[in-house]
This record gives structure tokens, C-alpha cells and sequence, in this order.
């Protein structure tokens, strides 16, 4: 095992052991977040033991009840510059891999579909109407780098979502999906104990 000396360097251990004081500090139950970080809403906000951060993790919370809005399982690590935001209800559940630059929102500035009055195009999007649908990831699940899970979505437990994909509806759980807009392309066998094409 290489020593962390050699692995990090001089500044690289530097910054780790501040990571690691003001996680202990403002996240006890956490085992890193690496800074700089951006956390907006903590009070509406649970995370769960273990949880691991790369730079620029960004979380905004503002919910439109006064409830908890996010959640955090156990042992969820996200990589570098992840955004995630919620107004209503966003679960992202225990084991959770998730890699660098990932969008992951249960909201939208607007309305583009659905029951409720659509919204104009002549009004600014800054100042159009929240439209908010829950967001749910399972237990186990691998998202890759550069995913984008937009409103509304439930991904499956086990399921993996393929580097650039675009969730727009459901995953179901041990399957993978990729693309845009991430269509299932494989679906794992219990009986074969294989990932086998769909």
C-alpha cells in the first residue's frame, strides 16, 4: 500500500487533514468532505454515516413545506462538482456510487407538460413558477460521470446509469441504462448471474 505521503504529496496531505477537521467539526457522522464544498438549506437536509464528498459537492435545499427535503443514506460517495437540489423530495439511498459532474434535481424552472398551465416563454425562467415531482435512488446504485436525473424519476436498487445519460423516467432496479434520454439496455439474471441484453 502506497503511503499517503507519497500518494497526495506535502500540500495534498495539507488539505486533507483540514478536510477532514472541519468534516468532523460540521458533519460528524460523515468520513469526508472535500472542500471547497457549497451547502445550502442544511436544516432540511439528512445525510447519512459515512458519507464521502470530492471538491465542489454542491446541495441546495429549499424546501416549500418546512420539511426535509433531501436525504442521504449510508456510505454514499460523490465524486467532484455533483449538484444536487430539492424543494420537495429527493432520497438518494444507502451505498450510492456516484461520479464526478452529476445533476441530480427534483424541480425545474417552469412548466413544460403535464396538467398545470404551461409556462410562457416571455416570462424570464429566474421568475417562472417551481414545478417540483419527487426523485428517488436505490439502495446500490452506480451513476456515472456527467448524468443528469431530472424530476420525477425513481431509479431501481442495483441499477447502474451509463457516463453521460440523461434519467428522464424510471430505471428499474438491476438494470442499466445509458443514453439520452437513458433507455434500459441490460437487465442482470438471477438465474444466470449475468447482465444480459435486453
Amino acid at each position: 500500500m502506497t503511503p499517503l505521503s507519497r500518494r497526495y504529496g506535502f500540500i495534498g496531505l495539507l488539505r486533507l487533514g483540514v478536510d477532514v477537521v472541519v468534516t468532523k467539526i460540521f458533519f460528524p457522522k460523515a468520513r469526508i468532505i472535500r472542500g471547497p464544498f457549497y451547502i445550502r438549506g442544511l436544516a432540511f437536509i439528512e445525510i447519512g454515516n459515512g458519507f464521502t464528498a470530492g471538491v465542489g459537492l454542491r446541495i441546495d435545499a429549499f424546501p416549500v413545506r418546512a420539511k426535509k427535503c433531501i436525504t442521504i443514506g449510508n456510505n454514499v460517495q460523490v465524486n467532484d462538482y455533483v449538484h444536487i437540489g430539492a424543494i420537495e423530495s429527493l432520497t438518494i439511498g444507502d451505498n450510492v456510487l456516484i461520479a464526478s459532474r452529476v445533476f441530480i434535481s427534483d424541480h425545474n424552472h417552469g412548466t413544460y407538460n403535464g396538467e398545470k398551465p404551461q409556462s410562457s416563454p416571455d416570462i424570464s425562467p429566474a421568475k417562472r413558477e417551481l414545478n417540483s415531482s419527487p426523485v428517488f435512488v436505490g439502495n446500490n446504485v452506480w451513476i456515472g460521470e456527467g448524468v443528469s436525473i431530472l424530476p420525477g424519476v425513481r431509479i431501481g436498487k442495483g441499477a447502474v446509469i451509463g457516463c453521460g445519460a440523461v434519467v428522464t423516467k424510471d430505471v428499474p432496479e438491476c438494470s442499466i441504462a445509458v443514453g439520452n434520454p437513458a433507455r434500459v439496455i441490460k437487465k442482470y439474471s438471477v438465474r444466470s448471474g449475468k447482465w444480459e441484453n435486453v
